[in-house]
């Protein structure tokens, strides 16, 4: 990304990683399951001097696990030693969730010796403060718009869908939401949980209650069918998307992307992901795991090029690490210093 040396030219570096556990307040459910933590996995390269972090999420639906991504990265602990500079690491490791904490650590490092920001290092624009969504949980109808009720005041809501059979329910979550919030941008979040069967008509029902985005209707393995299939409400793609490969097939599915670093493996990988989706006429969105705001902070700096923003990661935790993300209500502030670079 640009001309300056790798970390390894100030000398050896030593590769630390734990895995860090932080509180969801209330739990977390979606079509796959609930959880009542978020599971993470901090990379940090040291120096004798300086040190960068980052942060990751493994995620189950991606064949990850903490004990797996550890592995994966201290695999690498001989190649930072060495002087592992992100291009490299492009090579070295494949796209996913540990590749993203080392990534993000590396991108600290280069940041905190060379005194400038990521985000100018990067050429990304200089960051601004965004409105985030705020997602609620799935649930039955009744508590899905007791939740809707409390967070009305947020002017974008992502509304998780799906479960039973196909998400035969969700014509009713989606209309109690928008009956508590009926001010709120609403995104659907259907995480693979709607069928051929149900996709019609859940499609209509959140047309009805005026759905800004539906994300990933349909499994990523079965989802061909949206090729030509005229949707009233535009259609994102998560987990049917992951970076470079199968993006023109996406873009003959979907108008939007939901961005990820974990997925990509990095913001290193993600801007160039970001890039070839925007030549191919596709939106963004810049989403997250639950995780927390070191988690967040590569990923806020693509939120210029993004539609849709969904950083709420740390909103959903009972307790973030300090320092943290600012958020006013929605509005998710440039992070202060101390929080990444």
């Amino acid at each position: 990304m640009n001309g300056r040396a790798g970390p390894g030219a100030h000398g050896p570096l030593r590769l630390e990683v734990a895995v860090e556990r932080f509180p969801i307040a209330g739990g977390f459910t979606i079509a796959r399951g609930s959880r009542t933590e978020a599971v993470v996995v901090v990379a940090r390269v040291a120096g004798a001097a300086d040190a960068g972090r980052g942060e990751c999420v493994p995620y189950a639906r991606y064949g990850e696990s903490a004990d797996g991504v550890v592995a994966a990265l201290q695999a690498q602990s001989g190649a930072v030693a060495a002087g592992l500079t992100r291009p490299a690491l492009q090579r070295q490791m494949p796209a996913g969730a540990a590749r993203n904490a080392l990534d993000a650590a590396l991108w600290c490092l280069e940041s905190r010796r060379a005194g400038q920001p990521v985000w100018r290092l990067a050429g990304l624009p200089q960051p601004q403060r965004v409105t985030t969504a705020y997602t609620l949980s799935l649930g039955t109808p009744e508590a899905m718009a007791a939740a809707a009720a409390r967070a009305a005041a947020r002017p974008l809501l992502k509304v998780k869908l799906g479960g039973a059979e196909g998400g035969a329910e969700d014509p009713a979550r989606i209309a109690a939401v928008r009956a508590a919030a009926p001010a709120a941008t609403l995104v659907a979040d259907a995480n693979e949980g709607w069928n051929a069967a149900t996709l019609e008509r859940n499609l209509a029902a959140c047309a009805a209650a005026r759905v800004a985005l539906v994300e990933q209707p349909l499994p990523a393995d079965d989802d061909a069918l949206l090729e030509g299939f005229s949707s009233p409400v535009p259609l994102a793609a998560d987990e049917s998307f992951h970076g470079l490969d199968g993006l023109d097939a996406v873009a003959r599915r979907y108008a939007v992307v939901n961005l990820k670093l974990d997925k990509t493996g990095g913001l290193t990988a993600a801007i160039e992901v970001a890039q070839a989706a925007r030549q191919r006429g596709l939106g963004l969105m810049v989403g997250c795991m639950v995780g927390t705001s070191l988690g967040m902070a590569p990923a806020f700096l693509l939120a210029p090029w993004a539609r849709f923003v969904d950083l709420d990661g740390p909103l959903l935790l009972a307790r973030d690490r300090e320092p943290g993300f600012a958020y006013d209500g929605s509005t998710m502030l440039p992070a202060s210093a101390g929080v990444w670079d």
